[in-house]
């Protein structure tokens, strides 16, 4: 995933790029067609006045210049003297390739300029100027007794970058070092509060409504923060005010649904016709439904809670399974279930209340909705700190869709797990593993079972 901080950086680096580029282009365009030029002439003049000095000596030979050209060159200069012999002579640094086209060598011939450093192959590059070849300089031609030369000289490259210039040079280089640099810390700068709300939202749906968000701008980021911040209160007030409506309807609905119940009993001990029988049986059935509802909506808003007050103690969770296996073994006889299980020793440091809800619950929809003659297993494993529990089933199953939202509340797949679901047990679940810090996962294919996945950490405390 592309980050808004990489996007800030690349496209300043992008920038930064494109302007070294055109600047690059326009230096080209500038240097070629106006400096170029001017440089070439300077050359020329000076090759003239060494040429011009060369004919005064009144010497015959050519020892005579050898002298005075090689002190020419110490001052910063490459010179290549061809005679009409064919006899060559290098002064200072040597070239790097000695070609010369067939205009250089009308210098001799024709007596006329050339111009090499003004007909560079790369018009559109200012580099090759500075390329170190007999064919980027000027030629002059001189006559020394009656033999006529040619004297081609070019600026040496290395004798160019003066202090002056290796000064720019690191100038040039601290600067974009720096640029860089700050460019890198302003993007952490501008990210960082954009981050912190990404958290923030984070933990929002996760009903935490008290992230802090310690951001001290006074941008449009800082609006936002603080704008957030209202809504972070705003969203906990409404929380607060949601569970206490829920934790107060669900008290107060279990007084008068005890008094149903207790009369339904009562009315089922009483001569009553069939019709009226299944009307009892009904009453009763849906008010213990009703019942058992407002029992799991104060459990989950208890847990909701921050403050929820665990009771930690050290536990057996398979003999916790065990004893949970024992309480519903009616039920797996009524419906012909075989359950197994491979349950060795795994104490944990938890609140044992809340594991046997968990794996009530589980067990539960195990037997639910498994299918006739069908069968429960239950394995238990521990590895690297951590206790794996898997209730497998082979009931009815989910498809993709359906196992994805089997933890959110209120959620029942379809009309064959409504008659007697509330869709609150597995939100319970899931809660209560979180609380312990651990985690519960679930497969599912339709018609082949269940398979619910519990990672429970090991506290310090009870290991050996």
């Amino acid at each position: 995933m592309r980050t808004l901080y990489r996007k800030f950086i690349t496209a300043t680096l992008l920038i930064l790029g494109i302007s070294i580029l055109i600047a690059f282009i326009l230096a080209n365009v500038v240097y070629m067609n106006s400096t170029r030029g001017k440089i070439d002439q300077q050359n020329v003049a000076i090759a003239q006045e060494v040429a011009s000095s060369l004919e005064q000596m009144h010497s015959t030979t050519h020892l005579s210049f050898e002298a005075y050209l090689d002190s020419v060159s110490k001052l910063g200069y490459q010179i290549y003297v061809l005679s009409e012999n064919g006899e060559e002579f290098d002064f200072g640094e040597p070239f790097s390739k000695k070609n010369l086209p067939v205009e250089a060598l009308n210098v001799i011939e024709e007596k006329e300029v050339y111009h090499g450093m003004d007909h560079s192959p790369s018009p559109w590059l200012m580099m090759s100027h500075f390329s170190n070849q007999l064919d980027n300089t000027v030629g002059v031609p001189f006559t020394i007794g009656d033999q006529d030369f040619g004297l081609y000289l070019r600026p040496n490259n290395k004798m160019l970058f003066s202090d002056v210039h290796v000064i720019f040079a690191w100038f040039f280089v601290a600067v974009s070092i720096v640029s860089v640099s700050g460019v890198i810390w302003f993007a952490k700068h501008l990210i960082k509060p954009i981050t912190k709300l990404t958290e923030a939202t984070r933990e929002i749906t996760r009903e935490n409504f008290t992230f802090p968000l310690n951001i001290r701008r006074k941008d449009e980021i800082g609006q936002l923060a603080e704008s957030f911040s209202i809504m972070q209160t705003q969203l906990q007030h409404n929380d607060e005010a949601r569970k206490s409506f829920i934790n107060n309807v669900s008290h107060d609905f279990q007084s008068p649904l005890m008094n149903i119940q207790g009369y339904a009993e009562l009315l089922k001990t009483q001569q009553l016709d069939d019709e009226h029988r299944e009307y009892v049986e009904i009453i009763d059935q849906e008010s213990k439904r009703l019942s058992n509802l407002t029992k799991q909506l104060l459990l989950l808003t208890s847990l909701d809670q921050k403050s929820y007050p665990m009771k930690l103690s050290v536990i057996r969770v398979d003999s916790q399974i065990k004893d949970t296996v024992r309480r519903h073994q009616w039920r797996l006889e009524e419906k012909e279930i075989e359950i197994s299980y491979h349950l060795p020793p795994a104490p944990i440091l938890a609140d044992p209340e809340l594991l046997m809800t968990v794996w009530d619950n589980l067990l539960t929809n195990a037997i639910k909705y498994n299918q006739a003659d069908g069968s429960i297993f239950i394995q238990l494993t521990q590895n690297d700190g951590w206790v794996t529990i898997t209730f497998s089933d082979t009931g009815i199953g989910m498809n993709a869709e359906q196992a994805s939202k089997a933890f959110e509340r209120f959620y029942r797949v379809d009309a064959a797990r409504k008659k007697d679901g509330t869709g609150l047990g597995l939100s319970i679940v899931k809660h209560i593993i979180e609380l312990h810090n651990g985690t519960i996962e679930v497969e599912s294919e339709i018609q082949k079972g269940t398979t619910f996945t519990i990672k429970l950490p090991i506290e310090k405390q009870t290991e050996e």
